[in-house]
């Protein structure tokens, strides 16, 4: 079979699966039933393998036809937005957009750029979702999720947004009454603020020890307090409920401000963390979603409190 033929025969496979009928199927695509017959009879054989059980009434897949079904619908899902890919140049991205994002880092870096996506591209409409739980992309309908922490594999596209760092800290009217910790064991006599994730599990402290191993600490052994907001978690730290990890995204106004210390700094490990744009994969995406990833990207990159390198912290150490 050559391309044409091979293109008119997965149509004629996909209507005909879609519609129940080669009659059916011939409709939709202006053709005889006779043609799709053909089409799909060709198709066949080219691959090898029966992709449909034919009686007089109905058609019904064979196995192997719903795998095949399943990639061709890929396949032409990918034709119809290469299509849309080019007409999108001649006109401006248009239609709604869904986000989901948490709380934090949908009120302080998504909220404050929304404006200016909508100024560049006014044929479009944003619904941002804010909560914390892990939301499933396709099945709840969202076009992609901006999610921290350790990204785990997935059949997922992950677009890196920044680093995301960590540090302890603690304000200076604290660290006046209890005094400063000097090593990771001295933490047991202070009072921490503990983050507890949507899962029940409260997030541990890495520090480095002296032979190049990491040492997992776990601040529920000591916490005064336990949040699951990280944004809580900071504002604890800023009233002198105790010392703190938080990320340095959150912290750095408050560092600049004088109302957080950075403590541990030498022995604390900033974690393996990433803040990303994820979305279901794709050969080409909507260029409503692309226009709004690309946006957001540009409008990240901008905000330093985002790319806060390691050693500017050293200025901010109780």
């Amino acid at each position: 079979m050559d391309s044409s033929q091979r293109v008119r025969a997965i149509l004629s496979f996909v209507q005909a699966a879609d519609a129940g009928s080669f009659a059916a199927a011939g409709r939709v695509l202006g053709i005889t039933s006779a043609a799709v017959s053909k089409n799909v009879a060709s198709l066949e054989k080219a691959l090898g393998v029966r992709l449909m059980n034919r009686t007089t009434r109905s058609l019904k897949l064979t196995d192997e036809g719903g795998a095949f079904l399943r990639q061709a619908r890929v396949a032409l899902e990918a034709l119809d937005a290469a299509i849309d890919t080019i007409a999108a140049q001649r006109v401006s991205p248009s239609g709604r957009v869904r986000i989901s994002t948490s709380w934090a880092f949908g009120r302080e870096q998504l909220m404050p750029v929304l404006p200016g996506l909508l100024s560049r591209y006014p044929a479009l409409s944003v619904e941002v979702d804010f909560e914390d739980r892990v939301v499933d992309l396709v099945r709840e309908g969202y076009d992609f999720a901006i999610r921290g922490g350790n990204i785990p594999d997935s059949t997922l596209v992950s677009r890196p947004i920044f680093h995301l760092n960590l540090v302890l800290v603690a304000s200076p009217a604290y660290l006046a009454s209890h005094g400063v910790p000097q090593a990771p064991h001295q933490l047991r006599a202070h009072r921490l603020i503990a983050r507890r994730f949507l899962n029940g599990r409260i997030s541990p402290w890495s520090f480095g020890a002296e032979d190049g191993s990491i040492v997992m600490f776990d601040p529920a052994e000591a916490a005064v307090l336990t949040l699951s907001a990280p944004e809580a978690v900071v504002r604890a730290a800023c009233d002198s409920v105790g010392i703190a990890q938080v990320g340095v995204h959150l912290a750095w106004e408050h560092l600049r401000s004088g109302e957080l210390k950075i403590v541990l700094h030498r022995y604390h490990q900033p974690g393996n963390y990433e803040m990303v744009m994820q979305y279901p994969h794709r050969a080409l995406l909507a260029p409503r979603v692309q226009a709004t990833l690309d946006y957001l990207q540009e409008a990240f990159s901008e905000d330093k409190r985002l790319h806060v390198p390691r050693d500017a912290l050293d200025a901010y150490v109780a």
